[in-house]
């Protein structure tokens, strides 16, 4: 570990210089310099798409673009049949998957919970820095709104984000309702961290597990309802009634290395992104199972895909050892004062 004893000693010894002076500003150049040599979107990494409903658009990964216009991996003689019956099929076992399964409990509809690996198991759990919410005393949703539309350069969905900013403190109510442990201050209020791109300290964090707390406490509300849960079953296709309308899916049960049919009145997809396919080799903090099915699927269903050139590409992580090689570096490091220091 010779490496880091001679990091954490240049790190000792340039600290009280770099405490008493401002880090130069990177100019314009100098930016597109470092971004045109190593960031993705500027290696040539998109190309267009031969088929489907998005044809000819040139702003895919080349990684993705070559799933989306793959063939179906179930058999040509397949016949499905009818191997469980259910009203609300939702696929991924993250946090979204689950938050559906438990939006759904009261309704009265028999639902059914698919994921290919284990509930839980998802880039929920891998999230680290916080969650945002407008709950401080001069913070309001509309002010949220603003701080992300300007982070978003104006290319946001304005209703989307309008439900986003008005719903956070209902969701973080809720999420203490089930047991969530965030941060409190001494008094029991919430401690409101400053974030990037926030006007006013915003940000809940429980710890730097945030994301894992919030799967906890979802993953055991699940367990705990009527949804049944398919864990290690992995959506394969789904299936429709040949007029558009979907009808269930087709999965493939990993334990028992097996093709199972479910019928249902409405399908959920919640799959998460597509971060492991590592666009042009470049490193990933996603959890493994982020490899973009639940986009396939929705693709050969004829959905468009939209925002396809708009991957987050987080400003810090680790590069070394090779064993920590995609290791988020939370940017509430940043925003706590820590400064980041080549080695």
């Amino acid at each position: 570990m010779d490496w880091a004893k001679h990091s954490l000693e240049k790190l000792e010894t340039s600290r009280e210089a770099r405490l008493c002076s401002k880090p130069p500003k990177l100019g314009e150049d100098d930016a597109k310099k470092i971004l045109n040599q190593y960031h993705p979107d500027y290696l040539g990494m998109h190309r267009n798409i031969c088929i489907g409903p998005n044809k000819n658009d040139g702003n895919f990964p080349h990684e993705l673009a070559d799933l989306l216009e793959a063939d179906s991996q179930l058999p040509i003689d397949f016949e499905p049949s009818e191997d469980i019956e259910t009203d609300v099929l939702i696929i991924g076992g993250g946090g979204a998957g689950a938050s559906a399964a438990l939006a759904l409990e009261e309704t009265g509809l028999r639902v059914h919970l698919a994921t290919k690996l284990r509930l839980g198991d998802s880039n929920t759990v891998m999230a680290e820095g916080g969650i945002q919410a407008s709950l401080g005393i001069n913070d309001s949703p509309r002010r949220h709104f603003s701080d992300a539309y300007v982070g978003g350069h104006g290319q946001n969905n304005p209703d989307l984000l309008r439900i986003l900013c008005e719903s956070g403190s209902s969701a973080i109510s809720w999420l203490s309702q089930l047991g969530c442990m965030l941060d409190r201050n001494k008094d029991g209020t919430f401690q409101l961290r400053p974030g990037g791109g926030t006007s006013l300290p915003r940000v809940l964090a429980c710890r730097d597990y945030t994301g894992l707390e919030i799967m906890r406490v979802l993953k055991d509300a699940v367990l705990l309802s009527g949804t049944t849960v398919l864990q290690n079953y992995a959506a394969i296709e789904l299936l429709d009634d040949g007029e558009g309308q979907v009808t269930g899916a087709v999965l493939w049960d990993r334990n028992k290395e097996k093709l199972v049919t479910v019928s249902a009145r409405a399908v959920i997809i919640a799959t998460g992104g597509s971060g492991q396919l590592r666009f042009n080799s470049f490193p990933t903090s996603n959890h493994l199972g982020a490899v973009g099915d639940g986009l396939v699927l929705a693709y050969r269903q004829g959905c468009r895909l939209i925002n396809s050139d708009s991957y987050q590409y987080h400003p810090s992580g680790s590069v070394y050892p090779e064993a920590l090689v995609g290791q988020l570096v939370t940017e509430s490091i940043r925003s706590m004062g820590a400064q980041v220091v080549n080695s």
